[in-house]
């Protein structure tokens, strides 16, 4: 054998013993150390988007209920306002009826004291001081509301009128107010006395009266 040839077996002998380079399969191809998708993967991301799912649906039901909340909450509020415009509304004809009852049960006290002013300035007794208190009391009652009603030739009314007293006239062609033995009084609509009257109403047609020929009898015009 010569030397070369123990040179050339000697190489072949070393490539033999030699380690095996990693990556690479023997034979010489470099191996492929790439992870390789598996099922574990494809239900790890299933799992993944259901729970993705999962977590859209509880924040839509979240919010639908929250909706379904401020709706409920704005109708109470809603409610609520209109029973308070309602309460004030009530407040504040209660306070003006009790006003109204007020003046009422007031200015009710001092009929007397004007109708006895009526009648002393019908007898010409309102002078000096009593005429600047009368002109006074008068001025006070009629800036509470209070006005008079009831005159000489009015047509009767009811309503607003009293009559005492009936009498027939050939003047009238309606029931009239004669004559006016006290005022009547109001306060805005609300009649607080009626006025005393004596009234007069159209006189009736007499009926008439059938005459002599036409109370004869037939027999009579045969004769």
């Amino acid at each position: 054998m010569t030397p070369e040839d123990k040179d050339q077996q000697a190489a072949a002998a070393g490539q033999e013993n030699a380690p095996a380079q990693p990556g690479r399969r023997p034979g010489g191809e470099p191996e492929d150390h790439r992870p390789a998708h598996s099922f574990g993967d494809g239900a790890g991301e299933m799992a993944n988007e259901t729970e993705v799912e999962a977590t859209d649906q509880a924040a839509s039901d979240e919010l639908t209920l929250a909706q379904t909340a401020l709706a409920e909450r704005t109708l109470d509020l809603q409610r609520l306002q209109a029973e308070f415009l309602n309460y004030k509304r009530r407040v504040d004809r209660d306070r003006e009826l009790v006003k109204q009852n007020a003046v009422f049960a007031v200015l009710s006290g001092l009929l007397p004291v004007l109708d006895d002013i009526d009648r002393a300035r019908e007898h010409g007794e309102v002078e000096g001081g009593f005429k600047a208190v009368a002109d006074s009391l008068e001025r006070i009652v009629g800036a509470l509301g209070l006005t008079k009603f009831g005159a000489k030739g009015d047509e009767f009314d009811p309503n607003v009128h009293e009559a005492l007293m009936h009498g027939h006239s050939p003047d009238v062609t309606t029931t009239t107010v004669d004559v006016v033995a006290h005022a009547g009084y109001r306060i805005g609509d609300r009649v607080v006395r009626a006025a005393k009257v004596t009234v007069l109403d159209p006189e009736q047609d007499a009926p008439t009266q059938p005459s002599l020929d036409e109370d004869a009898s037939p027999e009579q015009d045969e004769k």
